[in-house]
């Protein structure tokens, strides 16, 4: 079950070749850790140490964990009476093309939001940028989809100031967007990437993942991140169990499947129910937004409360997110099936019809 960290078990080596085989090249020196904040603080200092700089961006909605320095770059909530964050903890506006957050775009993203935040970091960096960390889609913040193109912009930037550009794929990660990783779809790599929740299957098992560039320089830099559980032998072996379901199975081509089957479905009961003001996501990642109504488009909790409390009473739980906003997140097992999916939405169009 345990041993000493410094201690590799032939299972560690076995997942790291496994999931490394999974990603692009470049990306294939791994960690494995316990939780989801764990690997962004390892992506953090190991962006300090490489870099030699201390300020790290992220976006307003996000979520990266409550330690230290992931917590400093978490913005969805939590920030509240905990005193000074990390120094150098920066943040530009979330891409949400519902809500424009500069309140340029009603229909279609520019990407007006990106020039301004670039303009925005120009103007309060101290110069000593090491990382922009992202979520690929934000879950915590209301399942927000960056609009194409977003990522590779951000992706530019980064390199033309030599910044890392670390993707926090907690959430996204192992399938759920119908990929094996959604930064996939938009074809953009990140420099660092974490992983967590997905890897484990329900068991503490996370993952920080780099270049071996970049692993060589801050071992020679002396690079430490111990903790008493990583690279634990029975974790692992479950993640190497994950790994080999996953491509097996073909669970990512499954979720897209299924995850076209269930938008379409939702896509429908908007239709129907006036309280739905947008159905968004990728895969088996949904988020459905609810407002008083269409036209301001303002976040209605009252309802959501009411609709969430009449699809529980019916047998549907649903996670509820977004902060400010009222959002359900919509995230099923990637093994559901389509009679499921139908069931859920039955249940969903009468809570809306009742409540």
């Amino acid at each position: 079950m345990h041993l000493d960290s410094t201690m590799l078990s032939p299972a560690i080596a076995h997942l790291g070749k496994e999931l490394c085989d999974l990603l692009p090249q470049q990306l294939s020196k791994v960690l494995f850790l316990n939780t989801g904040a764990e690997s962004n603080e390892a992506a953090i200092r190991l962006a300090k140490l490489y870099t030699g700089c201390f300020e790290i961006v992220g976006l307003t909605g996000s979520w990266h964990g409550t330690t230290y320095g992931a917590a400093s770059s978490t913005y969805a909530s939590g920030r509240k009476g905990y005193g000074p964050t990390m120094p150098g903890a920066l943040a530009i506006p979330a891409p949400n093309c519902y809500r424009c957050p500069i309140g340029q775009c009603k229909t279609q993203c520019n990407l007006a939001c990106l020039d301004f935040s670039f303009d925005y970091l120009e103007s309060v960096s101290v110069g000593s940028t090491a990382a922009v960390i992202v979520e690929p889609i934000q879950s915590a913040g209301g399942i927000i989809v960056p609009p194409e193109g977003y990522l590779k912009r951000i992706r530019e930037w980064c390199d033309e100031r030599s910044i890392l550009l670390i993707f926090d794929e907690a959430q996204t990660g192992l399938g759920r967007v119908g990929a094996n990783f959604a930064f996939e779809i938009e074809q953009v790599v990140p420099d660092i990437l974490s992983l967590s929740k997905t890897l484990g299957a329900g068991v503490p098992l996370a993952a920080t993942v780099t270049s071996s560039e970049i692993a060589e320089t801050t071992r020679e830099r002396g690079f430490s991140h111990f903790t008493s559980h990583a690279s634990d032998p029975l974790t692992v072996e479950v993640g190497l169990a994950v790994v080999r379901t996953l491509v097996t199975d073909q669970l990512a081509a499954r979720a897209d499947d299924i995850g076209l089957y269930l938008m379409s479905g939702l896509k429908k009961l908007q239709q129907r129910h006036e309280a739905i003001g947008d159905v968004r996501g990728r895969g088996l990642l949904i988020g459905v937004e609810i407002v008083s109504d269409r036209e301001t488009r303002n976040p209605d909790k009252e309802a959501m409360s009411r609709i969430s409390n009449r699809c529980f009473k019916l047998g549907l739980n649903i996670n509820r997110v977004g902060g400010p906003l009222s959002v359900w997140r919509i995230a099923p097992p990637l093994t559901i099936s389509k009679s499921e999916v139908d069931q859920a939405l039955e249940i969903m169009d009468e809570a809306f019809a009742s409540a």
